[in-house]
């Protein structure tokens, strides 16, 4: 059985999921600066596999809110792959299947009381497959050491912008279907900053993604949102808003970073 636990420091923990859910408790979620629009990007359909995604800019400023970082759980892993297309595993060249996710991040700093784009962030992702596994980690139910699925990392260009191409997430017990990410700003100032959270989905959406395949053989997940302990810690302003193309979902997420 796979948990997440409490982030303590910004180095990746090899516990496994047991070990942590005991570990987590009633931890609390911080609250840093951030900012969610929760409306959809107006964009081209996902492509091929073989395509560079089609970057679109959005002209809307941001509004700066309050919200809550999430831990980091015990897999992220620094790949230092920098790619678009994370359904990839570089190892094999096999590819994820699962309903493509188009996500667009707009990271902002915080400057007063205005945002404005915050270039050269890094911006990493990483999530479980359609059956709930992840990549390059040992877990007590299955080893995936050595391959590199579901992760990766963009740059933000000088609109403050990342896309990405992926699946969306399957489940495994213990933990709502979410997607984790972080931001770091080592490249954008002389100082370190990072931010940690997780986004997450409508239940009624991922009933009916779910019941498609490949995600049906794992049978009905046992976790909603409101089940999940760290999704409530602050999980209703992480909600990502999708809209469907062609031949799957997209949704942008926008937060801002105050860097001094």
């Amino acid at each position: 059985m796979k948990k997440d636990h409490a982030k303590t420091n910004p180095v990746a923990s090899r516990l496994n999921r047991r070990e942590v859910l005991a570990f987590l408790g009633g931890t609390a979620a911080v609250s840093i600066l951030g900012c969610l629009r929760g409306q959809s990007a107006s964009v081209e359909p996902v492509g091929t596999l073989t395509q560079t995604p089609t970057r679109t800019v959005l002209a809307a400023t941001p509004s700066c809110v309050v919200r809550p970082q999430q831990t980091e759980g015990p897999y992220f892993v620094d790949e230092k792959l920098n790619r678009s297309d994370i359904r990839f595993d570089p190892s094999d060249g096999s590819v994820k299947q699962g309903v493509p996710l188009r996500l667009v991040f707009h990271v902002s700093q915080i400057n007063g009381s205005s945002c404005t784009p915050l270039a050269a962030a890094s911006v990493d992702l990483w999530h479980c497959d359609a059956l709930g596994v992840y990549s390059d980690v040992r877990d007590p139910s299955f080893s995936t050491v050595g391959k590199k699925f579901l992760r990766g990392y963009q740059v933000t260009n000088a609109n403050g912008m990342v896309e990405f191409v992926t699946i969306y997430p399957g489940w495994y017990p213990g933990r709502t279907v979410h997607i984790h990410f972080k931001i770091r700003t080592e490249l954008a100032s002389q100082r370190s900053y990072e931010f940690t959270s997780q986004l997450y989905f409508d239940d009624s959406l991922t009933d009916q993604i779910h019941a498609q395949p490949p995600y049906a053989v794992k049978g009905q997940r046992t976790q909603r949102n409101e089940q999940d302990g760290i999704f409530r810690e602050g999980g209703e302003q992480l909600m990502l808003q999708l809209t469907k193309d062609t031949q799957g979902y997209v949704g942008t997420f926008d937060l801002g970073l105050q860097l001094t």
